[in-house]
């Protein structure tokens, strides 16, 4: 049965580099994609614009903009700017309950969000606090009647952070992208205000896919994205 999926982004790429290649694989199984970007970066996640003479705030978020929606249509996914400003992201109340519509709305069965912890970004930890937060008020208190619509608890995924050894990032999802990892290829490319980190995020995956040896992986296993699970994984049987 195809599942829905919703990605949780701080800036208008990070969900490329970090989990391109899920959305990329959901939806080519047949599963509805939905990314929402809390703001577009405009400010610190766009450097190759800054280079530019005489550039303005609101002409990289127009950028930014046609490169997230690109991004997303390239691995399939509804593209949702919430444009909440970055550096530093705040995600007022008005804001948080908008997200807990869109968890309302899309039902996700599947979440991926930010890690919880990044020294190096300031963004990235409050738009997994809100990722979350958000789950919660959607979730209501775990089945039991609200006075709201609720939804039935997602599991919610941690992508990997840019430098995991320094965010306490715990790798226990490794995942096969080998068969969708052109398509990332062409998300990350539609990230021209941030082409120097195509080349970062695919010697990453080439990484995990090496590690992923000693999972048992064959080497016809050539990108691998990791994920920490945030929730516990329910089972009748290990």
């Amino acid at each position: 049965m195809a599942e829905t999926m919703l990605v949780v982004s701080a800036h208008a790429a990070d969900f490329v580099w970090r989990a391109a290649g899920a959305v990329a694989l959901h939806t080519a199984a047949g599963g509805s994609a939905t990314v929402v970007c809390l703001s577009y970066g405009e400010r610190g996640e766009s450097g190759d614009l800054w280079r530019e003479p005489g550039q303005t705030v609101e002409a990289v978020k127009v950028r930014r903009h046609a490169e997230g929606a690109k991004a997303a249509a390239e691995v399939g996914a509804d593209y949702i700017p919430l444009d909440l400003g970055d550096y530093p992201l705040e995600v007022p109340p008005a804001a948080l309950r908008r997200l807990a519509d869109i968890y309302l709305d899309v039902r996700p069965q599947v979440l991926l969000i930010h890690a919880p912890a990044d020294p190096f970004n300031p963004d990235h930890p409050v738009a997994s606090a809100a990722a979350a937060k958000a789950r919660l008020l959607a979730m209501g208190a775990g089945g039991v009647p609200a006075a709201f619509p609720t939804i039935p608890p997602p599991r919610m995924l941690a992508f990997e952070p840019h430098q995991p050894d320094q965010c306490g990032f715990a790798a226990d999802v490794f995942l096969d992208i080998t068969p969708v990892f052109a398509r990332k290829q062409a998300a990350m490319a539609a990230m021209a205000s941030q082409s120097y980190l195509a080349d970062h995020y695919r010697q990453r995956a080439e990484q995990r896919a090496y590690q992923s040896r000693y999972l048992g992986a064959g080497t016809e296993v050539r990108y691998v994205e990791a994920y920490q699970r945030m929730t516990p994984e329910l089972r009748t049987a290990l």
